[in-house]
């Protein structure tokens, strides 16, 4: 074995050749041979290891260089490190001492707490504008809660954020004291909604009125608003074309004319999801909201400020020095400069153009230099030509793909109302009455009218979109809405067995339910009838003629209403067991009050359906819901639509309260007592020669006008023969609709009990008055 050592006097290396024994003993200081004194060993070793190491440090602590330069290694050593570390302090960047931290409470309006920081700026020893945070203002002005949620959603984003904020409601703030106080510490967002006819939600009318005069007012300065920052998010619905977003167009309007700064341009978000630009109003917010932190956000930090562009009106091309200034007339040139606009964006195509931020130079003030109006314009062009052809392709091949009626959002909405959705634009959902029934506690007026079992009776619909936005609606809106079809459509086929599947499921839930009859609860698995007036408008669906032809192949009744918007589709309609008109109001105005039609033509579409129902052989009715200080006093108008569509008959009831909704402004006292509806009827019954009070559902606070051509002895005849309706049906569609049949080929004799001024009031005596303690459960066909 090799072993180095090192001399003594030189720590000259010098390598031995020893034994593997003999190397173990050197090492540890022993002898080769012998006895080993181990502690004296021990001491031996330590000993000369202490030496070896004394020796090697006096030699480096000894070494030079060389022998021309005298110089100690450890010193160069040490002189280099020096060096590396002054020339590392010098290029090494300045330490900052960031100013101190102030915490800073502040409650807004809603009652929420909100700390954030605010840097104290010291301007004596560095800039720290970056460092601050600016604050907002979310104002909301809202009709049925919309805009106030998405006004609170935006609010926790921003407190989220770390930015001080706080949440205004337009109806309590003074425009006249507060609005031209707002300085540039902060950013003002407006989030409002458009209600009928293009006004404002309710309360907020002085808040737009006074914008409006301030800002049309020749003896108020334009640079009112001058400090104000701003952005608006309007909300609105498209199929009301005149009025669409009128609300918050005018706001962005009227605040820029005052010359407030918009810090983006105005948001528009669509409630109808076929021609929202995102699928849906919720989505159109969440798009603008990515846009607001985009252009906002180095606004709030301070790393971005907005500034007013003051543009001097420039002279002419001659530059002022032409013979006609001169001779003290006009330029001519002036006049071509005057004649020049710059572009605003403030319309629906403003949002377009912000999206695409391509190459287009767009000030804080929302104007378009001059030299890009070119871009801008033709942008616009191609973006109406694009809409144009989609939509001829969509009407021509329907290649296009159309969007899905029922959003995500839509559909969470409708489930926690208990409604079933069916594919992408049907629904089902359990009528009370059928619960009822299931009990032996009574039946629905249906039931008393027309002899329906209502605990074998579907409640569906194959397409919840609608033409009308009623006052009164109980679904409190929640439904689409639209004026024709352009959704993406399901098989009739796969309409029909979801809805039948989803109802018998609901159905077999109430197994083991106390009260249940066994007898009712086995029947209310077969479904015999099928009541076409869940919510919206199921005459819509353009297969509606195929879905009820499968209904009658299962023995299945119909019951369709519709309100009187589509013509056309009643004229072209399959026969149905019963086929209901909605009858709200009597005289255009009071129609457009109370339905709130999306069509223009909607007084032209209304009589022209009353007529049609006239030529349809089966039964049809009138439906009449009554609103006080609405359309109870239009007696006489009611009679002369009767004379339009001569109906079979003529339901009338009060309407239901169905609680506080910010959709609608009907309260308790818009309900009519059953005492004030019978009169009502027994009113218009005097005006009306061929019809009588027939029958009355006391519990709905309903009753029925029949013709007299159904009372027949002295006895009326308003119930349905449903296995003598499905015979005729059989027989209508085996003759292709040459065989044909009326109202009075299946009708029933009415039983005692269902007779108006009987003393039961329309309850069955089969079944158990209940009387229920508490509110009310609120639901009904």
């Amino acid at each position: 074995m090799l072993v180095t050592i090192f001399s003594s006097a030189n720590l000259t290396p010098i390598v031995l050749s020893v034994t593997g024994s003999q190397c173990q003993r050197k090492y540890r200081g022993e002898p080769a041979s012998g006895k080993r004194d181990k502690s004296e060993n021990k001491w031996n070793f330590k000993k000369n290891l202490f030496f070896c190491k004394n020796k090697m440090l006096e030699r480096i602590l000894t070494s030079v260089v060389s022998e021309t330069f005298q110089i100690p290694v450890w010193t160069l050593v040490l002189a280099t490190v020096c060096l590396v570390w002054l020339v590392w302090d010098r290029k090494k960047p300045p330490k900052v001492v960031l100013p101190p931290v102030v915490e800073e409470t502040v409650q807004n309006t809603s009652n929420e707490v909100i700390t954030s920081e605010v840097n104290i700026v010291q301007q004596n020893k560095f800039d720290v504008t970056k460092f601050i945070r600016l604050k907002l203002k979310i104002f909301y002005a809202s009709q049925t809660g919309k805009a106030e949620g998405f006004a609170r959603v935006l609010f926790n984003e921003v407190v989220k954020k770390g930015y001080e904020a706080e949440l205004i409601d337009l109806k309590t703030y003074d425009p006249e004291d507060d609005l031209a106080e707002v300085t540039t510490d902060t950013i003002c967002v407006f989030i409002t909604s458009t209600y009928t006819d293009g006004v404002p939600p309710e309360g907020t009318e002085w808040f737009c009125k006074w914008l409006e005069e301030t800002s049309t007012d020749f003896r108020v300065e334009k640079t009112l608003l001058k400090n104000l920052q701003y952005c608006v998010f309007g909300l609105g619905n498209s199929l009301y074309s005149e009025h669409y977003n009128t609300v918050g167009k005018n706001i962005d309007k009227w605040l820029h004319n005052l010359t407030a700064m918009r810090v983006m341009p105005l948001g528009l978000g669509d409630e109808d999801v076929v021609n929202s630009k995102h699928g849906g109003i919720e989505e159109d917010f969440r798009a603008w909201r990515k846009i607001f932190w985009r252009k906002a956000g180095p606004i709030l930090t301070g790393r971005k400020q907005l500034n007013q562009k003051v543009v001097e009106k420039k002279k002419g091309k001659c530059g002022g020095q032409c013979k006609c200034k001169q001779d003290g007339g006009k330029c001519s040139s002036d006049e071509e400069q005057e004649d020049e606009e710059l572009y605003e964006t403030t319309s629906e195509e403003e949002v377009e153009v912000s999206d695409t931020e391509d190459n287009i130079t767009q000030n804080n003030t929302g104007v378009v230099d001059l030299e890009d109006l070119g871009k801008v314009m033709k942008k616009m062009k191609t973006a109406k030509v694009q809409r144009k052809a989609e939509e001829d392709a969509m009407s021509s091949n329907g290649t296009v793909e159309r969007k899905q009626m029922v959003t995500p959002q839509l559909k969470k909405a409708l489930e926690k109302q208990g409604y079933k959705i069916v594919g992408s634009h049907s629904g089902v959902k359990l009528c009370r009455w059928t619960k009822s029934m299931l009990r032996g506690r009574g039946g629905c007026y249906k039931h008393t009218f027309y002899g329906i079992e209502s605990h074998r009776c579907m409640e569906t619909t194959p397409s919840l979109a609608c033409a009308n936005k009623c006052v009164f609606c109980w679904r409190h809106h929640t439904n689409p809405v639209g004026t024709e079809w352009r959704w993406q459509m399901d098989d009739p086929e796969l309409v029909f067995n979801g809805a039948l599947e989803n109802h018998v499921n609901m159905i077999k839930q109430f197994r083991g339910v106390p009260g249940v009859l066994p007898d009712k609860f086995e029947e209310g698995k077969q479904p015999q009838h099928c009541a076409l007036s869940l919510v919206g408008e199921p005459i819509m669906y353009p297969e509606i003629n195929k879905f009820i032809d499968l209904l009658h192949d299962k023995h299945i009744s119909t019951f369709l209403v519709t309100n009187a918007q589509f013509p056309e589709a009643i004229r072209n309609l399959s026969p149905v067991t019963q086929l209901y008109v909605s009858v709200d109001a009597s005289t255009k105005d009071s129609l457009k009050k109370i339905d709130r039609p999306l069509f223009k033509d909607f007084w032209e579409r209304f009589i022209e359906s009353l007529k049609e129902l006239s030529s349809k052989g089966q039964r049809t009715v009138y439906r009449l819901t009554l609103v006080k200080a609405f359309n109870t006093d239009e007696i006489e108008n009611y009679a002369k639509l009767v004379s339009l569509g001569n109906p079979d008959f003529i339901e009338i009831k009060g309407v239901t309260y169905c609680g506080d909704s910010k959709a609608s402004n009907i309260t308790m006292s818009n309900i009519p007592w059953h005492e004030e509806v019978v009169g009502f009827v027994k009113q218009i019954a005097n005006e009306l020669p061929d019809y009588e009070i027939a029958s009355e559902h006391e519990h709905s606070n309903c009753l029925l006008l029949a013709h007299k051509r159904f009372k027949i002895d002295g006895e009326w005849w308003t119930w349905i023969d449903y296995p003598k309706f499905h015979q005729l049906i059989k027989q209508y569609k085996e003759t292709n609709g040459q065989q044909t049949f009326t109202a009075m080929d299946y009708m029933a004799k009415t039983p005692y009990w269902a007779v108006f001024g009987a003393k039961e009031q329309g309850f069955d005596p089969l079944e158990t008055r209940y009387y229920r303690k508490s509110k009310k459960d609120i639901g009904g066909c």
